[in-house]
């Protein structure tokens, strides 16, 4: 059987080889640890958004759709803004926090943003009644960053990985 190149997909079983895994694993690792270090110094609120799931997603399969820039920003900041237009409209609440999920979920779909880890950034920002600036700092400024850490890291260690597609 030839060798498989390190940094390709297993043909037959649509498995990534043990070279994508581990190159995704060390920079989802360094990217956790860059976003943690950040949000500690600037004392921005990283962690009330999902960028944990995101990074794992970015990093871990970074062919599929929603790990795409446009699904990754786009995702964040539409179920955000989505997630402020409800409370800012209904106040906090239980139904508030379901109506702003499924209300994200169908914007995300309609914008062809969807991208799953940003499905909880409504429920935040409705049970802890985030301001209108919560949507540019921490959310926009973390997917811009994630996004950007994304295509150094993809494309060191495998030239033109990432993205498959900007927009």
């Amino acid at each position: 059987m030839p060798n498989q190149p390190l940094f390709e997909r297993k043909p037959s079983s649509g498995m990534p080889s043990s070279g994508i895994m581990i190159a995704g694993a060390a920079g989802a690792a360094i990217a956790i640890l860059l976003m943690e270090v950040l949000s500690e110094r600037a004392t921005l609120p990283l962690l009330f958004v999902p960028f944990a799931t995101s990074i794992v997603l970015v990093m871990g399969s970074p062919e599929i759709e929603a790990a795409q820039p446009r699904a990754l920003i786009g995702g964040h900041l539409v179920a955000t803004l989505v997630g402020l237009a409800v409370v800012k409209t209904t106040g906090p609440g239980p139904l508030a926090a379901a109506l702003a999920v499924g209300l994200a979920m169908v914007a995300m779909h309609l914008t062809r943003t969807f991208h799953p880890p940003a499905g909880i950034d409504p429920l935040v920002v409705v049970v802890n009644g985030m301001s209108w600036s919560f949507l540019l700092v921490p959310v926009a400024l973390g997917a811009c960053l994630l996004a950007a850490l994304a295509f150094v890291w993809h494309n060191v260690h495998h030239r033109g990985s990432w993205p498959e597609r900007w927009w």
